[in-house]
């Protein structure tokens, strides 16, 4: 069993994952898709460990995002980026989206959403708001009353209907009190009884239980209508672009399924025929009285000229008068009659039941004959069972081929969708595709798109891809307190990250080079224990000794323990770092001078972020954008400069001869 190969799936759980799903190909279908809430339905299965298993079969191996800081940074810029999905499907499958080996393929199909959301601007929206019902389909799993008589055993039918195998001396005759039942084989009666569906050995799964067929597609009405606007869609709509031809390709062999979606949602004749039923007494009843009301009325309106002697005689005898009367007003009741009868014939219109050419017993009062109309119900019933029967095995035989191929368009068009959200969020940030190159990483102009506010816009760079001044492997980067250092190692990492998925970058331009991790070490909480220490400095070492290409990011790894200290164990840690050709890193501190010392070499890059001053809120005034090898003054120096400035007399030269010691 494949599942049962992947890391961390034992055989227990794999078979539980195959049935949940039906089987090993469609489990392998959901977590390669990234059906991260499917997978978390499995008992003993949690959303972390279905979303690690869908990435573990989606190539991602675990080791680009070194450290525990690089995974959260790259949760937050899929947090970021899957707010622009259509879809929670697209959302969901978002969480795939890891650092890749081979991005070629996944940076040509973003740059074509791209280039697409920029000249097919209306059919992108129209697009947008179909995929806003995308979402995985469901199996249901319930059982029906139809029975499956078979002499072959069909165990994997057991969980939807029962299953029977004839016996030897039994017929099809036996098998008559069920109302339902799919005879499979040989021992078939000639003509199928009400309800009977007769098939061949060895029939297609789909039309064995065509009621279960046909739950799917109504279960799933609202996914399965957004794939077929979207196949009507492309149909009237020239695809000369490749990201147009993407989704033709994903719908292939669906050209037909809007067509039979209205038939199965519509039902058509058989919706007519259960209206019909439905109001056949009530409607009879109304014409019954319409005709007496038309009658009365016209026995009110006739004018009887009678003498003495008449009137004499009609006293005498009333069913004389009263065939006088009808004498008067028998063409009213006619007509009266015709029309009630040519009015339930247009109400029987589309059933397939004809109206009968008399509905009524008598002429006056008109009462309507129940016997006829039990008749036309009876029919009714009749026909409308026949048309069940008939349609729920023709929709399943012609829809079931479908769902397959359905299944798999819909996959398509989450994965789809997923690539117009990352246009939409590379077109709201003003990205661009970074240049992939062997060595560093540079970024001109580049923003933090995570801060929440307009960013000022950065342009640095390490290694062979930064500018020619700039291309040293490892760099100190200095400055005062919220200056902007985390920041600006943030944005490399974010960098970084997105370079590696085969996503555009927040700048105007960037050129990044290929490693196999990235290693984001985060501010220390403070002194360590020794025990502690100890474990970080072995962690570290193994870090900067690595010989594999990689970036390594350090924001003030001197808070480990004490300064003297830290500076000379960080000053080992770079000479480690810089014998390796492969590795670039950039690290944040407050100590360049003293590891500079400890390391004994002087052309260890320092870079500074350099604040000018403090405004009148004590805010920093500074330029984002570090100066090469400068080293940039700290928060207390500026301070202290600034109450050189403001303060008198002797605090006045207290103040100056301090600021003369930075």
């Amino acid at each position: 069993m494949v599942l049962s190969l992947i890391p961390g799936v034992g055989e227990k759980l794999a078979r539980k994952i195959c049935d949940h799903f039906g089987s090993e190909q469609a489990a392998m279908d959901h977590l390669k898709a990234g059906d991260i809430g499917r997978i978390a339905e499995i008992e003993g299965v949690s959303p972390k460990r279905a979303l690690s298993l869908a990435r573990t079969v989606a190539g991602d191996d675990g080791q680009f995002l070194a450290t525990k800081e690089a995974v959260k940074i790259h949760q937050k810029l899929i947090q970021q980026i899957s707010g622009f999905a259509a879809s929670a499907a697209t959302k969901e499958r978002m969480q795939l989206l890891m650092p890749i080996n081979d991005i070629s393929a996944r940076r040509e199909t973003i740059s074509q959403a791209i280039d697409f959301l920029s000249q097919h601007s209306k059919t992108q929206d129209i697009l947008h708001k179909l995929f806003r019902s995308l979402s995985s389909p469901r199996n249901t799993i319930e059982r029906y009353e139809r029975v499956v008589v078979s002499h072959e055993p069909l165990e994997y039918l057991k969980r939807f209907c029962r299953v029977l195998i004839p016996g030897e001396d039994e017929t099809w005759k036996d098998y008559t009190v069920f109302k339902s039942v799919t005879w499979i084989g040989s021992g078939a009666p000639a003509q199928a009884p009400d309800g009977w569906i007769i098939l061949g050995s060895k029939p297609n799964e789909e039309v064995i239980i065509p009621e279960k067929t046909l739950d799917w597609f109504k279960n799933n009405k609202r996914v399965l209508q957004s794939l077929s606007s979207t196949i009507s869609l492309l149909t009237s709509t020239d695809k000369e672009h490749p990201f147009l031809s993407f989704l033709e390709d994903a719908t292939s062999g669906l050209s037909q399924l809007p067509a039979l979606l209205d038939s199965l949602y519509d039902e058509g004749d058989m919706a007519k025929a259960e209206s019909v039923k439905d109001e056949l007494w009530a409607f009879t009843k109304n014409l019954q009285k319409q005709v007496n009301q038309e009658v009365e009325q016209a026995m009110n309106d006739a004018k009887l000229a009678l003498s003495g002697a008449e009137l004499l005689e009609a006293l005498s005898d009333g069913a004389g008068f009263q065939r006088r009367l009808k004498e008067v007003t028998g063409h009213v009741i006619d007509e009266a009659m015709q029309e009630a009868t040519n009015q339930l014939s247009e109400l029987l219109q589309g059933t397939g039941v004809r109206c009968p050419p008399v509905i009524f017993t008598s002429d006056w009062p008109a009462k309507v004959d129940r016997g006829v109309i039990d008749g036309i119900d009876s029919a009714l019933e009749e026909k409308l069972k026949a048309q069940k029967a008939d349609h729920i095995y023709t929709m399943a035989r012609k829809l079931g081929p479908l769902k397959g191929l359905c299944e798999d368009a819909i996959r398509s068009l989450i994965e789809l969708e997923q690539w117009l959200a990352i246009a939409r969020w590379s077109e709201h940030y003003h990205c661009s595709m970074p240049e992939i190159v062997n060595h560093g990483i540079w970024i001109k102009n580049g923003r933090h798109i995570l801060l929440g506010i307009d960013a000022d816009p950065v342009t640095y760079g390490l290694g062979s891809a930064a500018e020619s001044q700039d291309q040293q492997s490892l760099a100190l980067l200095t400055g005062a307190n919220s200056g902007g250092k985390t920041t600006l190692l943030e944005l490399l990492a974010h960098t970084c990250i997105l370079a590696h998925m085969g996503l555009p970058v927040p700048a105007d331009s960037a050129r990044v080079g290929g490693v196999e991790s990235l290693h984001i070490l985060a501010k220390a909480g403070g002194t360590q224990s020794a025990g502690a220490l100890e474990q970080t400095l072995v962690e570290l070492a193994d870090v900067v000794s690595d010989p594999t290409p990689k970036l390594i990011l350090a924001d003030e790894l001197e808070a480990i323990t004490e300064p003297g200290a830290g500076s000379r164990i960080i000053a080992g840690m770079l000479l480690a770092a810089r014998s390796q050709p492969d590795t670039c890193m950039m690290l944040v501190t407050h100590l360049a001078p003293a590891i500079i010392k400890a390391a004994g070499c002087n052309d260890l890059r320092v870079d500074g972020i350099e604040a000018s001053g403090l405004d009148s809120d004590l805010e920093l005034i500074v330029d984002r954008t570090p100066k090469r090898n400068h080293l940039a003054r700290s928060t207390p120096e500026l301070i202290v400069k600034r109450l050189v400035e403001r303060s008198e007399g002797h605090a006045k030269e207290l103040f100056g001869d301090i600021l003369g010691m930075f």
